[in-house]
């Protein structure tokens, strides 16, 4: 088992790293204004700045988190840091929005290496009865990106400008590989093969990609035009061939008897629609407080610090809860929070009343979003946290991507059918809010039906470890979980 002193640097090294993460997306959206002037570009082509971070992202977290189990997660962990470095320093001193871009894409893909290997590390780092606890005050940390985020990009956008942002992530992300080449140990599946399922790694990044790149450029290129169908029939494609792909592999990228196992499936999907309110949320609220209450990028960013740092918070209090409550009955609990105060946030007008309930939505969307990630780890074999940390956020974070490009959709459509700008921002985030409240009923509802079949656990009863060190509720079984 690790020293008490050493997990203590890894849970610096990997805190660091996700905040560095955390805040390169939320500072970016305020600073996108700036970005646009500098390069003389509409925006729609700033836009892409954060669109290309996401396709990145979101097309290699599987691959990312299965060659840290394979190869060893502490290599894989600091050449993610290494690339996000370097690319970040080349996004500082980009001389075009086609350069800028370029980077952001190879800032996602040392991203994707980061986020799940460095969840994997701690697991694997941190004995059962504190895992669940770590992992809490490890998002917590790095969802002060989060809490930082808006107000670091709109002050540094408005003051030095928007490069600096860049360079701040820079010098963050060399410290941390100082800290992760000084303490993270290696650890790895020992059962794996080393032989990297190519193929398979090329059709789900592409699969992940083509159907992001749809929906991003769904509204411009218009909903019925052959291109976006195009991308959309492709991604079926390339789905469809990885799984029957991974059904035949000897050494598959990842096993799909992870699918099987309920409580997994149902804290991701309730995840993955839980973040598709917050990131429509953060979209939608920084394009209200600047178009319809008329405020600057840097107060804008100021009214987000109550509700991110709400985010924060919900680190630890997730680590807390994982071990006296079924992974599901939170994150129920979280997306009937965030659907409520979401909704609820719409109607306020008083500055006072809008910061409460926007404090109260961002403790049930991070608590949606960190719990999701820490419960997660505990439904599965320690050997393969990677590859079930990158089947998360690919779909947590592909959806919150899809759901953004929805919403920019939805408003403008609203505007186009005569609604005034404020009523169609309200509308678009009523819509997505109900959709979170249904789902965490339809989840409660199948959950009750699951529970009296035998095939579940009580909501509230408490989980119970088991022999692997994944603490994991009973009704997990070894073949449900994916193991061999």
């Amino acid at each position: 088992m690790t020293p008490a002193a050493s997990r203590r640097g890894i849970l610096a090294a990997v805190s660091v790293a996700l905040f560095c993460i955390q805040l390169d997306f939320f500072a970016l959206n305020l600073a996108l204004p700036g970005i646009g002037e500098s390069f003389h570009t509409s925006s729609q082509a700033t836009q892409w700045t954060i669109s290309a971070y996401m396709l990145a992202l979101g097309s290699m977290f599987i691959v990312g988190g299965r060659l840290g189990d394979m190869f060893g997660r502490r290599p894989v962990l600091l050449w993610g840091i290494g690339i996000f470095v370097l690319s970040s320093v080349g996004a500082a001193v980009a001389p075009d929005i086609g350069s800028l871009i370029g980077f952001r894409v190879i800032q996602g893909i040392g991203a994707a290496f980061i986020f799940p290997v460095g969840v994997s590390a701690i697991s694997n780092a941190f004995p059962d009865h504190i895992r669940a606890r770590a992992l809490g005050l490890t998002f917590g940390l790095a969802n002060l990106g989060t809490a930082l985020g808006p107000f670091v990009g709109g002050g540094l956008a408005g003051g030095p400008g928007w490069r600096w942002i860049f360079w701040v992530l820079a010098a963050l992300a060399a410290a941390c590989f100082l800290l992760a080449a000084r303490f993270v140990p290696d650890s790895r599946d020992a059962a794996a093969d080393r032989h990297v399922d190519l193929p398979g790694a090329l059709l789900i990044a592409g699969g992940v990609g083509l159907l992001s790149l749809g929906f991003i450029q769904g509204s411009s290129w218009g909903w019925a035009s052959l291109a976006t169908w195009l991308c959309f029939a492709g991604a079926c494609a390339c789905f469809v061939v990885f799984v029957f792909r991974e059904r035949l592999v000897q050494h598959p990228l990842v096993d799909l008897r992870l699918f099987r196992n309920l409580p997994f499936v149902l804290v991701m999907t309730t995840g993955a629609v839980g973040n598709v309110l917050y990131a429509v949320t953060v979209f939608v609220e920084s394009l209200y407080l600047q178009n319809v209450r008329g405020l600057s990028p840097l107060l804008a960013g100021t009214l987000f610090l109550a509700p991110a740092l709400m985010v924060a918070l919900s680190g630890p209090i997730g680590g807390r809860l994982a071990s006296r409550f079924q992974p599901s009955a939170v994150m129920i609990a979280a997306a009937l929070t965030a659907g409520i105060a979401v909704f609820c946030l719409t109607f306020v007008v008083s500055w006072g009343a809008f910061v409460t309930v926007f404090a109260v939505a961002g403790l049930g969307l991070g608590l949606g979003y960190t719990f999701v990630n820490v419960a997660t780890q505990d439904l599965v074999p320690l050997e393969r946290t990677g590859e079930a940390s990158g089947v998360v956020l690919t779909v947590v974070v592909t959806m919150g991507g899809i759901g953004v490009a929805l919403a920019a959709t939805i408003i403008s459509g609203f505007q186009h059918g005569g609604h005034g700008v404020a009523d169609a921002y309200a509308t678009t985030l009523r819509i997505f809010a109900i959709i979170c409240f249904c789902w965490a009923i339809i989840v409660l509802g199948a959950r009750a039906v699951l529970v009296r079949r035998g095939n579940m656990a009580p909501l509230f009863s408490r989980p119970t470890p088991n022999r692997t060190g994944a603490r994991r509720p009973p009704e997990a079984t070894l073949d449900e979980a994916g193991t061999h």
